[in-house]
């Protein structure tokens, strides 16, 4: 079977929370509210299949001038291994490119996946004082994430951070 990507839409909400729950269940991803989707449809991918189902996601997000994430990729467990991660993830990097991003990091338990797109293990100073002093004031829960904030901590124990320069 062939898959394509395209940019989210807002009836894809409900299907994305249902290929993702069961990562938030085994605390490999973040949950997110329906009104967090919602508020980021513009920011998510999804690769869906030749009927149009929905089998895979994921979205980037705008931290700095020159600093993204990679967010909530996830991928249906029948299309694993089958090229819809790095499409997805292909697909984000040119679209930070394009939003004149050169750094774009995640926080993951998908090392492995990582690695072979491109990106390494990180040191948590990914951002000078100054710019951590703006982006603590953020509310968003990712940001937290990101700055290793004690309120995010059980969440992420034991996830990797990594950076890959665009």
């Amino acid at each position: 079977m062939n898959f394509s990507v395209r940019p989210a839409r807002t009836s894809d909400v409900p299907m994305m929370q249902q290929l993702v729950e069961p990562l938030v269940q085994q605390r490999i991803l973040l949950g997110k509210d329906s009104v967090v989707l919602y508020e980021a449809i513009q920011e998510f991918t999804v690769a869906v299949d030749e009927d149009g189902a929905l089998i895979g996601c994921g979205a980037l997000h705008v931290f700095w001038e020159d600093l993204g994430e990679v967010r909530t990729l996830a991928v249906a467990a029948g299309w694993l291994g089958r090229g819809v991660g790095s499409t997805l993830l292909r697909t984000l990097e040119s679209a930070a490119s394009t939003l004149g991003l050169t750094r774009l990091f995640c926080l993951t338990f998908e090392v492995d996946f990582f690695e072979r797109n491109g990106y390494v293990a990180s040191p948590l100073a990914l951002v000078d004082p100054v710019v951590y002093a703006e982006l603590v004031r953020s509310p968003d829960e990712g940001v937290a994430e990101f700055l290793d904030l004690a309120r995010v901590k059980p969440n992420t124990l034991g996830n990797t951070r990594m950076l890959k320069h665009l």
